[in-house]
């Protein structure tokens, strides 16, 4: 289990992670969400002991990461698929990890084939590519045979293939009773992989729910319907007190209500029906919904306009720009 307590990081002004406490529990796909710069990379790294917290905590079943003999036995991570010695092998770079680690010398190739990678196990890392070399991190996760697993856009590179690979991996890794800690920005993926969700934004905590919960708090379920006779519908709609939202193209959306119950009062009257469907937000829409206020960096559609020129009075100095993208 990961445990965080109060956890916070701050460089000089500037608060990334804001006294975040939550569980990554196992047995479940645990997923990490958050807008570019919301602090979750910080997160991670404070969890193995890359960057020291300003207050807080961060425990590996019950320790520091700095407190584990042999860590890559109690979690393997991917942070930086490229922080690896591109000179080296694919299998020197994982017994070199193995070797410091007390992990027996056969486990290397145990991961490799489990991979893809045994192919191309004598060859050097710096002529992988980029799902190459994602494969040979999680290789490395994966080498101490941990319970704790914990992957940072595990996807990236991937191809079709690997992408349903490394999603029935963790969904198998947590059926195991493992831990399995994973952050993307691939909504779909995530909708797919994840059973739970930690999201945070601007280093604060916004949501510690499960999935189905998540998508339901932050998005508006309705139930759509379309009929030939959709003037009586409405008479009958209404007659039973339930509140209709026109949307267009003949077709009405009910809020608060089920298909069942929708359907039996159609029929009870004889209406046609053309269409009668539950409708919910993904996960995507209910991300969007309970971060727009945490979203960081903003992107503007449209072409770019020139900065026109303000009116000048006497005393006052001419700036012809903004710093608006300064760090962007």
């Amino acid at each position: 289990m990961i445990e965080l307590e109060g956890l916070t990081k701050r460089y000089g002004a500037k608060t990334a992670v804001n006294n975040l406490t939550f569980s990554v529990r196992p047995g479940i796909v645990t997923g990490f969400l958050g807008p570019n710069g919301a602090g979750k990379s910080t997160t991670m790294r404070m969890m193995l002991g890359l960057d020291n917290p300003t207050a807080g905590t961060a425990h590996i079943d019950g320790k520091r990461y700095a407190q584990l003999k042999d860590p890559l036995r109690y979690i393997g991570a991917l942070l930086d698929a490229k922080a690896m010695h591109g000179g080296r092998s694919a299998y020197n770079h994982l017994l070199c990890l193995a070797q410091s680690n007390g992990i027996p010398k056969s486990r290397v190739t145990e991961v490799l084939d489990t991979v893809g990678l045994t192919a191309v196990a004598k060859k050097k890392a710096k002529g992988f590519s980029l799902g190459m070399g994602q494969r040979l991190g999680i290789a490395g996760a994966l080498l101490g045979d941990p319970q704790i697993l914990m992957f940072d856009e595990p996807v990236n590179g991937l191809d079709p293939e690997g992408i349903h690979w490394i999603r029935n991996l963790m969904k198998s890794l947590a059926a195991a009773g493992r831990t399995v800690f994973v952050s993307s920005h691939l909504m779909s993926e995530m909708a797919l992989t994840a059973d739970h969700l930690v999201v945070i934004g601007q280093g604060r905590l916004l949501a510690d729910t499960s999935m189905a919960d998540f998508i339901r708090q932050n998005s508006r379920s309705y139930v759509r319907l379309r009929s030939p006779q959709r003037e009586r519908l409405l008479d009958v709609l209404h007659e039973a007190g339930i509140t209709v939202v026109e949307s267009g193209n003949g077709t009405l959306e009910v809020d608060g209500g089920s298909t069942e119950q929708l359907g039996e009062l159609a029929a009870s009257h004889q209406l046609v029906l053309h269409e009668l469907s539950p409708q919910q937000a993904s996960l995507e829409e209910a991300f969007m919904q309970l971060t727009a206020e945490s979203v960081e960096y903003h992107a503007h559609s449209g072409r770019p306009t020139q900065p026109q020129p303000q009116p000048q009075s006497w005393g006052s100095s001419w700036n012809g720009g903004t710093n608006d993208e300064k760090g962007a």
